[in-house]
């Protein structure tokens, strides 16, 4: 299974400008090197440095693109869902409560089958008000349809945002990508990173003429939208579902031809000293440098442990999740959200655990929740989950609640 970007070299990949960027101006920096035609953005925290840089590119000549000011989330979200059903290139971002504006758009731009790229800056959602992160408004959103891909650094922002054009426009997929950045963690923490040049960029994710389906043209009318009757919507649903599904075929071929004229190669999920691992932690987002860390520390002290970044939420890559952890003793799942009501509480780890269960793969089970409203992870907290996970292991049995890791009581 490929490897993210790790720590930058000192030497720039062939052509490659090396830059100091946070995750937001990461998220410009790319929608811009693929030379979006319109962008749609209402300011929201801790997203709102992506609308400010792009709109400063977009004054200064930068960027060749239509800013739309809108006068909410839903509105440009409704914006973009336009501008990309004409054929042009269109971009957006959002966080939080403006991704729950956003809600119902969520839904049309999935199912017309729009090629929107957005950028979300993982925020905790309201009520009590809080402006830090966690994964809530991002797990608000995995069932409507759009493909969601996780970033663990700046790096991967950009290389992500950069991918999810070459995605979403790909005849096989024309779904909308979702490209999620931890809130502050990532989106306002300034790192090292190498900005692909413009060209090579194009030549990578070539915007395509949509002669393949049809678009918003007066010399050509066409609807959408339509109202479907009980006797053609199912069917539709059945196509979009399938699509969905089938695009992992396209994400994996994405990340490989990514890695190829870049250097940096990506797939659905990323495995971390996992061939002798009998204690394994799933996780996603800058969450899953915390959990390397961890295992780096306990491997020091000679416990086989190993980690399985998820990059690819959905569509969930289930086999190849089931297919890696097929030999460990147990696994934990470390979770940013709460799906409240459920039978666990970690959303993460009802996918992971339903995808080991239907495939065979039967180990025990623990299902972690910590860092909610930006609460601090620690490596330590990361360490005693592992030391609590190969307690289920040597019991044989799983945790039948989810573990509130570092809750005050």
């Amino acid at each position: 299974m490929a490897a993210r970007a790790e720590v930058v070299r000192e030497r720039p990949p062939r052509g490659q400008e090396r830059v100091s960027a946070t995750g937001n101006y990461a998220a410009a920096y790319a929608a811009r090197d693929a030379d979006v035609d319109v962008v749609a953005v209402y300011p929201i925290t801790p997203q709102v440095q992506i609308a400010e840089k792009l709109a400063e590119m977009i004054a200064n000549g930068e960027l060749d693109a239509e800013m739309i000011h809108v006068e909410s989330e839903h509105s440009a979200m409704s914006a973009v869902i336009a501008a990309a059903a004409t054929g042009a290139r269109a971009f957006t971002a959002t966080s939080s409560q403006g991704l729950e504006l956003m809600h119902e758009m969520l839904w049309i731009a999935a199912g017309l089958r729009q090629p929107v790229v957005m950028a979300v800056a993982t925020r905790a959602l309201s009520a009590p008000i809080n402006i830090w992160n966690d994964y809530t408004d991002v797990m608000s959103a995995r069932d409507t349809g759009w493909i969601i891909i996780f970033s663990e650094n700046v790096q991967e922002v950009y290389d992500n945002v950069v991918q999810a054009f070459r995605i979403a426009e790909h005849p096989d997929v024309l779904l909308p990508v979702m490209v999620a950045l931890d809130g502050y963690i990532l989106s306002h923490t300034v790192e090292p990173m190498y900005r692909i040049p413009q060209d090579e960029v194009l030549s990578y994710a070539p915007k395509r003429p949509r002669g393949y389906r049809p678009v918003l043209d007066p010399d050509r009318p066409v609807t959408m939208g339509v109202l479907a009757a009980p006797n053609w919507y199912y069917e539709i649903k059945r196509q979009q579902a399938e699509a969905l599904r089938e695009s992992k075929k396209v994400v994996r071929e994405a990340g490989r031809e990514f890695g190829k004229r870049f250097g940096r190669y990506y797939d659905l999920l990323e495995p971390f000293m996992l061939d002798d691992a009998e204690y394994v932690m799933v996780s996603m987002g800058a969450t899953a440098s915390l959990v390397k860390a961890a295992v780096k520390r306990l491997r020091r002290e000679g416990v086989k442990v190993g980690a399985v970044k998820v990059r690819v939420y959905r569509p969930f890559p289930a086999d190849e999740l089931a297919e890696m952890l097929q030999h460990a003793k147990a696994v934990g799942v470390l979770d940013r959200a709460i799906a409240f009501g459920g039978p666990t509480e970690g959303p993460l780890f009802a996918d992971v655990a339903v995808s080991l269960a239907t495939r065979g793969v039967h180990v025990p089970m623990v299902s972690f929740v910590h860092g909610l409203g930006g609460r601090d992870i620690f490596v330590r907290d990361v360490v005693e989950m592992f030391r609590i996970l190969a307690d289920y292991a040597r019991k044989g049995r799983s945790a039948t609640t989810t573990i509130f890791f570092g809750v005050r009581e």
